[in-house]
């Protein structure tokens, strides 16, 4: 039996918690406990209802399978109890692997576990994040990712995507798929998915005729999206351009063009049954080939693996 152990400082995101706990109690092999920070018997969440029948951490003892360290205005606070964050640290040791839901990355980060390990939180946060804590690498853009035995996931639902992940790691793709569709998921994501919709994030920018170009790079895919060309389009010189865009999508020109075909060519493949060298093509890749390079180098997997996975949970 594995032992699972999730805590986190109260109030904690009511998901965060909950998430993990439906995962981990759909599969028989695992036993579940919810601990309390204080010694009280429920953890408090930010919903203003309580989750019960929590044991206290003074009653924590032996060997952990996995520990897990929800987020939620607790962990945000920036106020964090020195014996709970030596607790924390504590059982850690004694724990086979360790991951944060959310913002609960914070409270590893200052526990000491995530010093020279990357990490990923909700992508509001990751700038405090990396601001507050240097010696931690944050990577803003995975839903969750594994640094040694230390995994990190980004916001709320993503609990869950982790959680289905390490059900996959322990018990293989079919058992974390059964689980999944126990909880009517309707895909099993990859870690290396971006968090947010790079489509989406046009309407952010205050910036108009950047607002207008990015929904011409939508609608010309396999147009010429260099940056002199479309430094051109704007009418500014590809250096100033290229600041334009740093300042307004936190990214070069290069890379959000990038995310924008690898976001198409998602879509594509999940809800069409083109191949790989026509959804390249229709994405302006140029190749399969490229496809699978950007891929790899945004997600973190190639289109293939991508696709491979989709058709698992579809059929």
């Amino acid at each position: 039996m594995r032992r699972v152990v999730i805590s986190g400082p109260p109030p904690v995101q009511v998901l965060d918690v909950t998430g993990p706990l439906e995962v981990f109690s759909n599969v028989p092999d695992y036993q579940v406990e919810v601990v309390s920070w204080d010694g009280s018997d429920h953890l408090a969440t930010n919903r203003g209802i309580s989750i019960g029948n929590a044991v206290s951490r003074e009653s924590v003892s032996g060997a952990i399978d996995t520990l897990v360290i929800a987020g939620g205005p607790g962990a945000e606070s920036g106020e964090y109890n020195a014996n709970y964050l030596r607790w924390v640290a504590e059982v850690a040791r004694r724990s086979r692997r360790v991951a944060s839901i959310c913002t609960g990355a914070f409270v590893l980060a200052a526990a000491g576990l995530l010093d020279g390990k990357r990490a990923v939180t909700h992508w509001s946060f990751c700038d405090r994040l990396a601001r507050e804590f240097p010696k931690v690498d944050v990577l803003p853009n995975p839903i969750f990712l594994r640094d040694g035995s230390i995994y990190t996931s980004a916001g709320i639902t993503s609990g869950i995507d982790l959680s289905l992940a390490l059900v996959e790691e322990d018990h293989g793709h079919q058992t974390a798929l059964s689980v999944a569709r126990q909880l009517v998921m309707f895909l099993v994501r990859p870690g290396g998915q971006a968090q947010y919709s790079h489509m989406l994030s046009r309407q952010a920018t205050t910036f108009e005729p950047l607002r207008e170009l990015q929904v011409y790079m939508l609608e010309n895919l396999k147009a010429d999206l260099s940056v002199e060309a479309l430094a051109e389009r704007i009418g500014m010189s590809p250096r100033h351009f290229s600041r334009v865009c740093l300042r307004e999508m936190k990214m070069n020109p290069g890379q959000f063009v990038d995310r924008l075909r690898v976001e198409a060519a998602q879509q594509m493949i999940d809800s069409s049954s083109m191949g790989l060298k026509e959804i390249a093509d229709a994405c302006g890749f140029g190749s399969a080939d490229s496809m699978r390079r950007t891929f790899q180098r945004v997600m973190g997997i190639t289109a293939g693996e991508y696709m491979e996975r989709f058709k698992r949970v579809k059929a």
